[in-house]
């Protein structure tokens, strides 16, 4: 649009200037003719040539129309002029407009550029810290990778030593194994002869404390006797025992239930009778109702407890147990009188026979546990 009006612009300016050219070719022209005609006149007053009638009436009609002509003229240029003001004005104002804006886009261009300069700036700041973090993770995984290759010699090292080891192991293990069976022979002649040592002794279990504060042992165990199987005292007549005590001998006011009674007799066959007579019916004293069982050793007792709720289970379905010295569980099924070592042989035995194991839900329990939730079992010493 600025282009076209420059270049109406111009065009005028071109017309103004050949009109201008145009009049003063025309002036000079007339000026020219008056001149040739008044040369010419004096030419013809001195020749006194014949002028036509009607030349000066053209000649007149042509200066009215030149004067039109050139009023018009000059009229159009006015105005064309006013024209070209306004226009330049408007050029002027667009003008003034076109430099503010330049002068915007200037200052945008210079803020963009110091923008772009601060970004080339952070993105040289942030390549920095890419490029020192992705050196000191170099650093850490090289540092990581010489841990875990250290760890590794390290493990095999260890697995090394531990293969050792575990051979060593077995090889104590089988040394073990070869000193527990050569050890066993003499605890177990060690317990036969406790035990053999304690044919005469007989344990009396649940006799309160308060007696003894009364009356001497020897004399609560003459009255047990006389209370609950005064035959004894007819067939041998006194009752003669070796030594009577609590066990263990300090009492201690925490327990809740009273210490045991060993007795030793001086021969076995009172003790036997006793035994025998505790198994028929309970005995009682003074209200008081007290066991009769063997004195064995503590190693034999405690594998005895082991078959504590074997028993009382054995005994509820009517098998009819018994435990023999030292520790065997025997029982009458279907006729058959069966004998187990261990629990572990009465468990595998029970599991063979799928209807005695429903029946027989009951799994073997040490001596401690079985001490605490089931009464001693009767003994037989053969």
């Amino acid at each position: 649009m600025r282009g076209t009006r420059a270049q109406t612009n111009m065009e005028s300016k071109e017309g103004v200037n050949l009109s201008k050219q145009q009049k003063k070719k025309k002036e000079t022209t007339i000026d020219s003719y008056y001149s040739a005609n008044g040369t010419e006149g004096e030419r013809s007053a001195n020749n006194k040539p014949e002028i036509p009638a009607n030349w000066i009436q053209v000649v007149e009609e042509l200066k009215t129309q030149l004067r039109e002509a050139e009023h018009n003229w000059e009229k159009n240029l006015k105005i064309k002029m006013s024209h070209l003001e306004t226009e330049a004005l408007e050029l002027k104002q667009e003008n003034s407009v076109l430099k503010a804006k330049i002068n915007q886009l200037e200052n945008e261009a210079k803020e963009m550029k110091d923008e772009a300069k601060e970004m080339k700036d952070e993105v040289k700041r942030m390549k920095d810290d890419l490029q020192r973090k992705s050196n000191q993770k170099e650093k850490d995984d090289q540092k990581a990778r010489d841990e875990i290759q250290s760890l590794r010699i390290r493990i095999q090292q260890l697995e090394s030593s531990d293969l050792t080891r575990q051979q060593d192991t077995i090889k104590q293990n089988k040394k073990n194994e070869k000193i527990e069976e050569n050890v066993k022979h003499p605890i177990h002649k060690t317990d036969n002869l406790e035990n053999r040592s304690r044919r005469k002794n007989l344990r009396i279990i649940g006799l309160p404390e308060d007696h003894h504060k009364r009356k001497s042992l020897d004399i609560i165990l003459e009255e047990i006797i006389q209370e609950n199987s005064l035959e004894i005292l007819e067939q041998e007549g006194k009752v003669e025992i070796e030594r009577i005590h609590r066990s263990p001998p300090v009492f201690n006011p925490q327990m809740t239930t009273p210490r045991n009674v060993i007795t030793k007799f001086k021969n076995n066959q009172m003790k036997e009778k006793m035994l025998q007579a505790a198994k028929k019916k309970p005995f009682r004293y003074h209200g008081n109702t007290v066991r009769l069982t063997q004195d064995l050793a503590a190693s034999t007792l405690k594998d005895r407890k082991a078959w504590n709720m074997i028993f009382w289970k054995a005994r509820e379905l009517g098998l009819q147990p018994r435990i023999k010295y030292p520790s065997k569980l025997t029982i009458f099924l279907q006729g058959k009188v069966w004998s187990f070592n261990t629990t572990e042989e009465f468990q595998a035995f029970i599991n063979k026979r799928p209807d005695l194991n429903r029946k027989f839900e009951v799994q073997p329990q040490n001596s401690r546990e079985s001490s605490k939730v089931a009464p001693a079992v009767p003994v037989a010493f053969s």
